[in-house]
């Protein structure tokens, strides 16, 4: 038979090969994950507070919305080489016609799904801004100033009225990380990683 060399050399050898093989794995999968995964969604969400009031946008305007039928703050998409502060100077000009002269930021919610695509959301409010009379007409829905003691009567996001009633309680700093399954929320974790 094989000398016991043999047979070591041949073991050596098999490790090496898998090992090899593990590491072009990985090479690969990081190769994938820098190249081929789309890029986490990233977004901001802003609250803007007038005396008693809350700037909230009734979305019935999109088809195909996942907030169809559901009150929200104003945000959208963060674009590529575009910061999160300047996106929600922008977000909130554009759906609303209203220019924040300074906001602050609470943190990031991490939003995760088995329906939706998961999203990092930079959480802000402000109640610094120029504003005309009465909000501007948005193609996203309807724009209201809800007095505070209505305001979680409204159909909302089950996660966003936690981070929403943190604001409205005057907590600075607010980050949590929410799974959905479908529309209910199955967990959250109040996350300041």
């Amino acid at each position: 038979g094989m000398s016991t060399a043999g047979r070591w050399m041949l073991g050596i050898g098999g490790v090496l090969l898998v090992g090899a093989a593990i590491v072009k794995g990985v090479q690969m999968w990081q190769y994938y994950e820098r190249t081929m995964r789309p890029a986490m969604k990233r977004t901001t969400l802003c609250y803007l507070r007038r005396a008693d009031e809350w700037l909230m946008l009734y979305r019935n305007k999109k088809p195909h919305d996942p907030n169809a039928g559901k009150w929200i703050g104003i945000g959208g998409r963060i674009e590529p080489g575009e910061t999160p502060d300047a996106c929600n100077t922008r977000e909130v000009f554009e759906e609303t016609g209203i220019r924040l002269r300074s906001a602050h930021f609470h943190g990031v919610i991490r939003f995760r799904s088995d329906a939706w695509e998961d999203e990092d959301m930079y959480l802000y409010s402000s109640d610094d801004f120029e504003t005309d009379d009465g909000p501007a007409l948005c193609d996203e829905g309807e724009l209201a100033w809800i007095k505070e003691e209505e305001l979680f009567d409204l159909p909302m996001w089950e996660g966003d009225r936690l981070f929403l009633r943190q604001i409205a309680e005057g907590h600075k700093q607010i980050s949590m990380t929410l799974s959905y399954e479908g529309d209910k929320l199955v967990s959250a974790t109040d996350s300041f990683s």
